[in-house]
């Protein structure tokens, strides 16, 4: 089959490689229909993931059809169509049974496909623990429908759930990328009185405009005067940091207003500095770490529901073939490119 493949730092490379097998009667196949590219992928090609192993089929987001299962799956069966959690867990450990699936203690717990093991940017893919990683897609969700709902959709209905938003309350969204766009819609399912989306680039606050008119936007450079004109008490109720480029973990507890919460989802390239005697008095409440990707049957039904779309974020598509080309458009962010799609079938 073909896979695409992390060969060193810098590197990636489409090979043949020999399609998967069960190692475990918890494991289930897909074949993967539809996948996706990733920000983290970007992190692994360029070194920022030091757990990630040469030599992996990369990829996370992805859908498929169930192709075989271990004799212990119950939850899924050969021919379902199938969203994949990007992560693997066990349900057993101390650490699930809390819902804090993202640090499972099974040696394939928390971010393993297409990082530790083989992952989605290929033709199939094994799956540990399939009770927990795969979730059936209803009839009236498309692939496209559900194409985001194992990673950045549940990073974002993570990162609205942790982040105690009230309807009074004026949220700040620092980033509008994939990530951003999906925190944005669950945010709005809180209602809150304002939101505000923040980023860098013109084209993704243009796409913000378009898709979501009702939500305020602003540049990076305007942010802190905006942000202080549009909230009651100096800075936002709620900020929510999904950019994680060199200045946006200041930007967001500089923009919250005192006692607020600043929730970090962001994956940095460098480490980033607390300056608590530049923050003290603020009693700010930070909350930050890897999704807990435990609320896929959640998000599917609102998508089922109508009340999530995340359609528009697919602005490309290519076939599997042709996937150097997709990351060239991806990484560079050419062509008004939000998500590339991957056709893998």
């Amino acid at each position: 089959m073909l896979a695409y493949t992390y060969i060193e730092k810098g590197k990636f490379e489409l090979r043949e490689k020999e399609k998967p097998m069960l190692l475990d009667p918890r494991d289930a196949i897909v074949r993967i229909t539809l996948s996706s590219i990733c920000t983290s992928d970007l992190h692994i090609k360029h070194g920022s993931v030091p757990r990630a192993v040469p030599g992996i089929t990369v990829g996370h987001e992805m859908v498929g059809i169930v192709e075989q299962v271990g004799a212990d799956v119950k939850s899924v069966k050969v021919g379902d169509r199938v969203t994949v959690n990007v992560e693997t867990f066990c349900g057993e450990c101390f650490f699930c049974k809390k819902g804090f699936v993202n640090n499972c203690t099974d040696k394939n717990g928390g971010w393993a496909l297409g990082c530790r093991i083989d992952g989605g940017q290929a033709e199939y893919v094994r799956v540990p623990y399939a009770d927990q990683g795969l979730d059936v897609i209803p009839e009236n969700v498309t692939d496209a429908q559900a194409l985001f709902v194992g990673d950045v959709l549940a990073t974002g209905y993570w990162a609205a759930q942790i982040s105690e938003i009230k309807k009074e309350d004026t949220v700040l969204i620092i980033g509008a990328g994939p990530t951003g766009i999906c925190t944005l819609q669950c945010v709005m399912l809180y209602e809150p009185e304002k939101i505000i989306v923040c980023d860098i680039d013109p084209a993704r606050i243009a796409f913000v405009k378009k898709h979501y008119p009702d939500v305020l936007t602003c540049t990076s450079d305007e942010v802190h005067s905006f942000v202080a004109q549009h909230s009651a008490h100096g800075g936002a109720d709620v900020v929510l940091e999904v950019a994680g480029s060199c200045d946006t973990f200041r930007m967001a507890w500089e923009c919250a207003r005192p006692n607020a919460i600043v929730t970090v989802v962001a994956l940095y390239d460098e480490a980033q500095v607390l300056p608590l005697p530049d923050m003290y008095g603020k009693n700010l409440i930070f909350k930050t770490g890897g999704v807990d990707g435990c609320n896929c049957r959640e998000t599917l039904d609102l998508i089922a529901e109508g009340k999530i779309d995340t359609t528009p974020l697919i602005t490309h598509t290519y076939a599997l073939r042709d996937i150097e080309a997709a990351y060239k458009l991806f990484e560079n962010r050419e062509d008004g490119v939000i998500k590339v799609a991957i056709r893998c079938d």
